[in-house]
């Protein structure tokens, strides 16, 4: 199961990477090894679902390397999160993509990411998937629903309305998220 993860997460993340170096303007690339971060690798990402005081970022995402991430760093991230109350941890920012882990409690609202796609791999936990149909206020209508277990992989399409309910104790999955707002290179 952790070489299938692994795997899995690898190539979105290989393919987030190479999408986003092409649709990045020469100059924006240049820039990219600039850091944006406090030295320590620790800063804040502006605000978003789950995340009132801001989405804790490891690092920024390199754009020369790859960045292997054992299954043993994640359980000390699952662990960390617990104890800070975290629901979101952002292990690489990109820019155009970036890559979490969330890690919920209960039910979350619904939303829509107009310009955003996601990619989860689910870690631990379990609970209910609510994907389609249309957003009203913070839930679903017309959606379709389904169960939400250890090893499934859910590709959300930007502007398809999600959530994530009937949580059975907690659930966490990776999150591989990407923008999808860019002319590819000719």
């Amino acid at each position: 199961m952790r070489k299938v993860i692994l795997a899995v997460v690898s190539l979105v993340l290989m393919i987030g990477v190479m999408a986003y170096g092409h649709a990045r303007p020469e100059a924006e690339v240049a820039q990219a090894g600039a850091p944006q971060q406090p030295p320590a690798g620790r800063g804040q990402a502006p605000a978003g679902r789950g995340e009132g005081r801001g989405t804790v970022i490891l690092q920024q995402a390199p754009g020369d390397r790859a960045v292997p991430i054992p299954l043993e760093t994640l359980k000390g991230y699952y662990a960390d999160m617990d104890s800070k109350k975290l629901e979101t941890l952002r292990m690489l920012e990109g820019g155009r993509f970036n890559v979490n882990i969330r890690r919920i409690r209960n039910a979350e609202s619904a939303l829509v990411h107009p310009v955003t796609a996601d990619v989860w791999v689910v870690t631990e936990g379990s609970g209910t998937l609510t994907v389609n149909g249309k957003l009203e206020g913070n839930r679903i209508v017309g959606g379709d629903s389904r169960p939400l277990n250890v090893g499934d992989v859910v590709f959300v399409p930007a502007g398809v309305p999600h959530g994530v309910s009937g949580v059975s104790g907690s659930i966490t999955w990776l999150n591989i998220r990407f923008d999808t707002n860019y002319e590819p290179s000719k």
